[in-house]
């Protein structure tokens, strides 16, 4: 019969709750049983399991598709949700130990209450890096879920936790936050594909925040059909897929500037072998100078948006316990109390004029393609220094946090040769261009299937 698998889609698990293949009981028990595996990464990868409130959720979405009601794709499928959201009656932790002595919350964030209307089954709340302030993932207080592809790595975050949820097969999709990368990257990491919406498409309410200028809500899954329904539920919109756009049809710009400076070899070679892949298939492919934004990292030289309004927020929660935070997080807030109005101003200046400067330049594209992450992902070992955690995030986090300063819309998908570690292909689309970049996305994971 058939059931949940590592590879599972949505739109393939939906025909299969459509032709009475299986049952959504059925997948959400097959999910419950690879979380609660000994011999697997569930006890790392979720901070909560609702098993028994899963069951009751996926007999209801069961009855109702029996008496002709399906609110979505997603209806009956299990999800599972980053421990940032808040969920009625929960506790919203953040993977802290800070945060212990809040009250539940009172009301499901927006993002959790679309999910519930559109039928998803809530399997529980995912791992994630402390407060989402790092690309790494690691954990210290509740473990490090380890990476699919080698259990020994990272798993890249924050979204750590709804990566490997996916990638193991305990969810058909993971919802995350993505602030800097941390949807984007853990899903490059792990082999996945990834969506980062425009900021203002998806209410980041009832999330605890990291920065609220940057900070937005996208989905993690095996492929972008399965990204894009999830986002157009998170967004309140019809839930469907954009069809793909022909390979042919496709206008496609490689941003020469620092982004693609300091390559991994093997990274490289994927994106080049991507690039003419592409190219072969008909899409134009062409190099689009962009010297301007080499500015980016100067302009966040003291630390961007991040670690300012993550500092507003925290700020009496550090006073009071922040001995119990992770250091590595507790100390990239900290540093930024110093931080004048007027260097804020001027940040906000910069990201404004930045913005406003490149968008008649990527107008003729229907999406930028770049590496998602300059390395394929680290062991987890190779962070035991301070100086090398700082150095190797700083260089995970380089190319998906250009995206999120910029505001544009992002997808990863993988792009690795078999059996290799993975590694992703960022594809960026315009302020708002948020559909349209998900059907050039879906275009180019399609030509890239059909050559492999």
């Amino acid at each position: 019969m058939p059931g949940i698998g590592t590879k599972s889609t949505v739109l393939g698990l939906a025909a299969d709750l459509a032709a009475g293949r299986t049952s959504s009981r059925e997948l959400v028990e097959q999910a419950l049983a690879r979380i609660a595996d000994p011999a697997g990464e569930g006890a790392r990868t979720f901070l909560k399991v609702y098993a028994d409130r899963a069951r009751t959720a996926a007999e209801a979405q069961d009855r109702l598709r029996k008496a002709g009601y399906v609110a979505s794709p997603l209806a009956g499928l299990p999800v599972s949700i980053k421990d940032l959201f808040d969920v009625a009656g929960d506790l919203t932790l953040a993977a802290s130990k800070a945060l212990d002595d809040r009250p539940p919350a009172v009301h499901d964030a927006p993002v959790v209450a679309r999910l519930r209307a559109a039928g998803a089954v809530l399997v529980g709340r995912t791992n994630m890096t402390e407060f989402a302030f790092s690309g790494v993932g690691i954990n210290p207080h509740y473990g490090t879920p380890g990476n699919p592809h080698d259990r020994r790595l990272i798993p890249g975050g924050s979204s750590s936790g709804a990566a490997v949820s996916v990638a193991d097969g305990q969810a058909v999709i993971g919802i995350g936050s993505d602030t800097g990368g941390s949807v984007r990257i853990p899903a490059a990491l792990c082999g996945l594909a990834g969506f980062k919406p425009t900021k203002h498409r998806i209410p980041c309410d009832g999330a605890i925040p990291l920065s609220t200028t940057l900070d937005s809500v996208g989905p993690l899954a095996n492929s972008i059909a399965c990204c894009a329904i999830a986002d157009a539920v998170l967004a309140a919109e019809p839930p469907a897929a954009p069809e793909p756009m022909p390979a042919a049809a496709l206008r496609l710009g490689v941003p020469q500037c620092y982004l693609l400076d300091g390559l991994a070899p093997e990274v490289a070679s994927a994106f080049s072998a991507a690039c003419s892949a592409l190219s072969r298939a008909g899409a134009r492919v062409t190099d689009l100078p962009l010297p301007e934004l080499n500015v980016i990292p100067a302009v966040n030289a003291a630390g961007g948006f991040a670690p300012i309004e993550a500092y507003a927020w925290h700020r009496d929660l550090l006073a009071r316990r922040g001995g119990e935070y992770d250091p590595r997080v507790s100390a990239r807030i900290a540093r930024a109390a110093g931080m004048t109005a007027v260097e804020y101003i001027e940040l906000c200046t910069a990201r404004a004029e930045l913005i406003a400067w490149l968008a008649p330049r990527t107008t003729g594209f229907d999406a930028l393609v770049l590496p998602t992450v300059t390395m394929t992902a680290p062991p987890i070992a190779a962070f035991a220094e301070d100086a090398d955690y700082r150095h190797l995030n700083a260089a995970i986090l380089r190319n998906p946090s250009a995206i999120n300063f910029l505001d544009r819309c992002a997808a990863t998908i993988p792009i690795q040769p078999p059996g290799a570690a993975p590694v992703g292909l960022m594809i960026v689309g315009e302020r708002g261009g948020d559909r349209h970049l998900l059907a050039a996305a879906r275009g180019i994971e399609a030509a890239l299937a059909s050559q492999e």
